[in-house]
């Protein structure tokens, strides 16, 4: 369990399942982890559901916390550090989950010294299994590396990367989980075309993506090899992977994962 006390600045999806996770994986107390949101709601909801302290006050958390996990809109996040430039101090770790936003930008806004970590987890920390890459920034220590390579293999597998992956990451896994829900809806409405119950064609087509994920993992196999080993001659799979071939399927997630990058970059320019 951390010694640190944590805090987030911003309560939205993304704090949210952090803060589940963190609490679900016994790696904090919901007591040692504040929360900030400006909607009163949010903060309510979040002080009742999962027990943690809440604050409409983004200094209370730096005043709370030893490490600030800042899970802001990124167009909002100079406004932010700008508010807390005499809060933070050097006690503290800063952690910025904000797609796009680049660690030179957080150490102009903070005092000279402040150790930031750069961090692109996705939303399935929620249930343990995150994908997570981060990068540290010129202050930052090995050991606080380590820490956040802790906490965030506490709800996932972490990868240590130099940032200028960070933005290909953010395409990748970060945005990733949403592609993968709309493959999940398209296999449940095939199912529910040729007469399966919705119900049981989305627990088949989620049943079948969790599965398949776990066979890459565990069997380290790659995917190809995987396929084939699916795909008959003559076969049921393989007429099935040739409509999809038809519709460009894997250009497709390419240049998805592709646009969604180039976007992260594009937030981290503009500034």
């Amino acid at each position: 369990m951390l010694k640190e006390k944590v805090g987030f600045i911003g309560g939205g999806k993304m704090g949210e399942a952090l803060c589940k996770g963190i609490i679900n994986a016994k790696l904090s107390e919901a007591g040692n982890i504040i929360v900030s949101d400006v909607v009163v709601e949010r903060c309510r909801m979040l002080a009742k559901e999962i027990g943690v302290k809440t604050t409409q006050n983004n200094k209370d958390v730096a005043s709370f916390a030893d490490v600030i996990i800042l899970a802001v809109k990124p167009q909002m996040m100079g406004e932010v550090l700008d508010q807390l430039k005499n809060d933070i101090t050097h006690r503290h770790i800063v952690v910025s989950i904000a797609a796009g936003i680049p660690i030179r930008f957080i150490e102009s806004r903070l005092l000279a010294g402040i150790r930031i970590i750069r961090v692109m987890p996705n939303t399935p920390c929620l249930i343990g299994v995150s994908a997570t890459a981060f990068a540290l920034g010129k202050s930052a220590t090995d050991a606080d590396g380590q820490l956040v390579l802790n906490l965030f293999n506490a709800v996932g597998k972490v990868f240590k990367l130099d940032e200028k992956y960070l933005d290909a990451v953010t395409g990748l896994s970060g945005s990733g989980p949403a592609y993968v829900y709309l493959f999940i809806e398209a296999l449940s409405d095939g199912g529910v075309k040729m007469g399966l119950p919705r119900d049981v064609a989305t627990v088949l087509a989620a049943q079948t993506v969790m599965g398949s994920a776990k066979m890459v993992l565990e069997t380290g196999q790659h995917p190809a090899q995987l396929k084939d080993a699916v795909t008959s001659p003559g076969g049921t799979t393989v007429e099935g992977i040739s409509k999809l071939e038809d519709g460009g399927f894997r250009s497709t997630v390419i240049n998805a994962v592709e646009a969604a990058t180039l976007k992260s970059k594009k937030l981290g320019e503009l500034l």
